[in-house]
């Protein structure tokens, strides 16, 4: 009898290493977050559209992107939230009406997508990086950003370091505001191996870089007012991830701007890039 107890308790334990195991190696592979290369084919041929999907290789990173439209027309550059990829802004890089006005491109932010994905980076390093990126395919016509959530410091940054490159800037959803971000200490706490190997697919950079995140915010605000370009906000009065207030700090902070436009959705929560959809496209319509 003691002998079968311990082999049924050295079986538990065996089977319980084993899904541990297995938990690890699925949470490597799983909740990525992003489009297969089949998904993609699949989507733009159920919509019509040509399409280009590329990676630039840089040193020691690459960038990888999906691009339709004219590539001699205006560029709206759109980069997406924490976590995601390039085909949150799927819809719009297919939509008949900006295709008839823009070249349209979404990147995969630097540890995202296929972007060096898992590898996090702080803001000024992906802006750096976005950077280069943007020296190479910049096409002499104007470039507009279009950054939601988490993108929304990126394409601040990316003006601060850039003024002279963009002629608008558009932020859905952003947060600007770092005394609007949580502390969130439990965040550091599952950054730490091996538990940081727990957390799943786009959820671990995700997780780096909101930790980051508020420090970053910090050392923005006082470069704010160096902005420039033209600056449209789309915010939510809903919007319980990124408080509405971040308006506020923006048009307080943006006070250098070429132009301000503030759209404001009432009741409209974080996700307005879809749930809102007509209203953000016509906003991008009206732009130059």
């Amino acid at each position: 009898m003691v002998l079968n107890s311990n082999r049924i308790r050295f079986k538990k334990r065996y089977v319980a290493l084993l899904l541990m195991i297995t938990y690890v190696i699925l949470c490597q592979s799983c909740m990525t977050l992003r489009f297969s290369k089949k998904e993609t084919i699949k989507y733009f041929e159920k919509s019509a559209v040509a399409f280009k999907d590329k990676t630039k290789q840089f040193d020691g990173y690459k960038i990888h992107y999906i691009e339709t439209g004219d590539t001699l027309k205006p560029t709206l550059l759109f980069i997406h939230g924490s976590p995601g990829s390039w085909n949150a802004f799927k819809e719009y890089l297919a939509d008949t009406l900006l295709l008839k006005k823009y070249r349209l491109i979404a990147i995969d932010r630097p540890g995202f997508g296929y972007s060096d994905f898992g590898e996090a980076q702080n803001l000024s390093v992906q802006s750096q990086r976005i950077s280069e990126f943007i020296k190479v395919i910049r096409n002499k016509k104007p470039l507009i950003l279009v950054g939601h959530s988490v993108g929304g410091p990126v394409v601040a940054k990316l003006a601060l370091d850039h003024p002279d490159w963009y002629s608008n800037i558009v932020i859905l959803a952003g947060s600007l505001d770092p005394k609007a971000e949580n502390p969130e200490k439990w965040r550091k706490i599952i950054m730490v191996s091996p538990v940081r190997y727990l957390i799943p697919g786009a959820l671990r950079p995700s997780n780096d870089e909101l930790w980051w995140l508020k420090k970053d915010l910090f050392n923005l605000k006082p470069e704010l007012h160096k902005i420039i370009t033209n600056v449209t906000i789309v915010h939510g009065t809903k919007d319980v991830l990124v408080p509405y207030s971040n308006v506020a700090f923006m048009t307080k902070n943006f006070v250098n701007a070429k132009s301000m436009d503030t759209i404001t959705i009432q009741k409209a929560n974080h996700f307005i890039p879809w749930s809102h959809y007509e209203i953000i496209r016509n906003a991008l319509l009206k732009l130059q």
